[in-house]
C-alpha cells in the first residue's frame, strides 16, 4: 500500500509541476487569405520560464482533405523552413521570440494551401502548452465577397431610405425651379408678344420727333 501512495503522490506533483511550467499560445483560429497574395499567421506566446536558445517553434499543416500532419517550419535561434513539400521556398519567419511573437507568413498562397495549421513553442522546462488550431482559407478575391445576414439587413434598411431621400430631392428640385421661372419678367405669354425693347426704341422715338417740332418750330419764326 505504501508504494502506491508514494506513487500516486509523485505521480501528483509531477502533474503539479507540469502545470506550473507551462506556456500559453495564441494563434488566430480562421484566416482567410486570396490567391496570390501574401498571408500571414499569428503566433503568439507567454512562458513562465526566460527566454532562452533552447526554445523551439513548430508549425504543422494537415490539408483540409484530411491526412497525416508534416512539419513546414521549425526556429530554434534561426528559422528552419521546410525544404520540400508545397510549401518550399513559400513560407518564411516574421516573429520575434524576444516579444513572444512566433508567426510565419506564406507566399503566393493558392487553393490547395487550405487547411489546419498548429503553432507549437517549448521553452524548457516550459514545454507543456495547449494546443490552438488555425484554419486557413484561401479564395479567389472576386469569389470572396459573401453576403453576410447583417451586410443583407443593411442594404433591405438603408437602401429604401436612400431611393426615398433621392426621389424628395428630385421632388424639391423641381418644385424651385418652377417657383424661380414663375418670379422672372414677362413669364406670362399673350397672343401677341411684344419684344423686350419696343418700350425703349418708342421712347427714342417720341424724344426724336419732339426734338424735330422744335427746330421746324424755331425756323418758322418771324424775324
Amino acid at each position: 500500500m505504501l508504494p502506491s501512495a508514494v506513487g500516486a503522490a509523485l505521480d501528483g506533483c509531477w502533474h503539479g509541476v507540469c502545470n506550473a511550467l507551462s506556456l500559453e499560445i495564441k494563434a488566430s483560429p480562421k484566416v482567410r487569405a486570396f490567391v496570390g497574395e501574401r498571408v500571414s499567421l499569428k503566433c503568439s506566446f507567454r512562458s513562465s520560464s526566460p527566454i532562452t536558445e533552447s526554445l523551439t517553434v513548430d508549425w504543422t499543416y494537415q490539408p483540409v482533405t484530411g491526412g497525416q500532419m508534416e512539419t513546414i517550419f521549425h526556429y530554434q535561434s534561426v528559422p528552419y523552413p521546410t525544404t520540400v513539400g508545397k510549401f518550399k521556398d513559400r513560407i518564411s519567419w516574421t516573429g520575434n521570440v524576444a516579444k513572444g511573437d512566433a508567426s510565419v507568413a506564406i507566399q503566393s498562397p493558392a487553393m490547395s494551401d487550405n487547411g489546419t495549421f498548429i503553432c507549437s513553442v517549448k521553452n524548457p522546462p516550459d514545454v507543456y502548452h495547449n494546443i490552438p488550431q488555425t484554419m486557413l482559407v484561401v479564395t479567389e478575391r472576386g469569389l470572396s465577397f459573401q453576403l453576410t445576414s447583417a451586410v443583407l439587413l443593411s442594404i433591405l434598411v438603408f437602401l429604401p431610405s436612400v431611393i426615398v431621400v433621392i426621389l424628395l430631392l428630385v421632388r424639391m428640385g423641381r418644385k424651385f425651379g418652377v417657383l424661380k421661372e414663375k418670379k422672372k419678367p414677362g413669364c406670362k405669354k399673350s397672343s401677341i408678344e411684344v419684344p423686350e425693347h419696343t418700350e425703349t426704341d418708342s421712347c427714342l422715338g417720341k424724344l426724336r420727333n419732339w426734338c424735330l417740332n422744335c427746330v421746324d418750330t424755331d425756323e418758322e419764326d418771324p424775324y
